[in-house]
């Protein structure tokens, strides 16, 4: 097993290497953007439905732009989570209340690599330029969570799929779904940690939140295609 992790590793480095490789340049180093959107739980107070109690998101985000098909993306979220033992129909093992319900305020913070499907850009027909393109995106993050007076700290993965326009040159218009996993039980709060007296361990019965968000953004810092130095 070790054998073929390792493997896979390479291959994904060599695929990675290659691809930046052979990658046209950007015409911008970087972009900066916001967008706001929805957000959505599961936990223990939901395992059903992301639509169930949706929530507020709003972020903030600044890409490096290698080339046209990669972008390494640092974002800060807030967003707000909610739910209630009283939408489920498991008996949950406790002499507690009959039913639990939270909300808390999560603040996210972390790195993503976003590849896009296309060569995206607006430009010459020989570079074959899309001004769209799906994209697929993966990172790892911090999850700062705040419910009922107690705070609490867990490492995350977010995971998600997107669109791209590009309305000009230097705008973007964006829409992206990430589902992210918290190593941790207390984004639902202290209260709903180990509900169903099942032991918490770093990937086991942690909690999970969506993002629906749409947004904008701005690319500067012009790349020179063709330089002169003067000595």
């Amino acid at each position: 097993m070790m054998r073929i992790a390792r493997l896979t590793m390479i291959i994904v480095a060599m695929v990675f290497g290659a691809s930046m490789a052979s990658g046209q340049s950007a015409p911008y180093k970087f972009d900066v953007g916001a967008g706001i959107g929805m957000s959505g739980y599961l936990g223990e107070a939901n395992r059903s439905s992301l639509l169930k109690h949706p929530g507020f998101e709003g972020e903030v985000s600044f890409r490096y732009l290698p080339n046209v098909r990669w972008a390494f993306r640092g974002v800060l979220s807030a967003l707000s989570l909610s739910g209630s033992t009283a939408d489920m129909d498991d008996v949950l093992p406790s002499t507690g209340p009959e039913y639990y319900d939270f909300k808390s305020t999560v603040y996210d913070l972390g790195g993503r690599v976003e590849f896009n499907f296309f060569n995206y850009g607006i430009g010459e027909t020989y570079k074959r330029l899309r001004r769209w393109s799906p994209y697929v995106t993966v990172g790892i993050g911090v999850s700062l969570s705040s419910s009922g007076g107690t705070t609490s700290v867990a490492p995350n993965l977010p995971m998600g799929v997107g669109l791209k326009f590009k309305l000009s040159p230097r705008v973007n218009l964006g829409a992206e779904f990430t589902m992210t996993k918290v190593f941790g039980d207390k984004v639902d709060g202290p209260v709903l940690n180990d509900l169903n007296m099942i032991k918490t361990t770093f990937y086991k019965n942690t909690d999970w939140y969506s993002r629906l968000t749409i947004g904008i953004s701005y690319e500067f810092g012009q790349r020179c295609e063709t330089c002169h130095y003067v000595d």
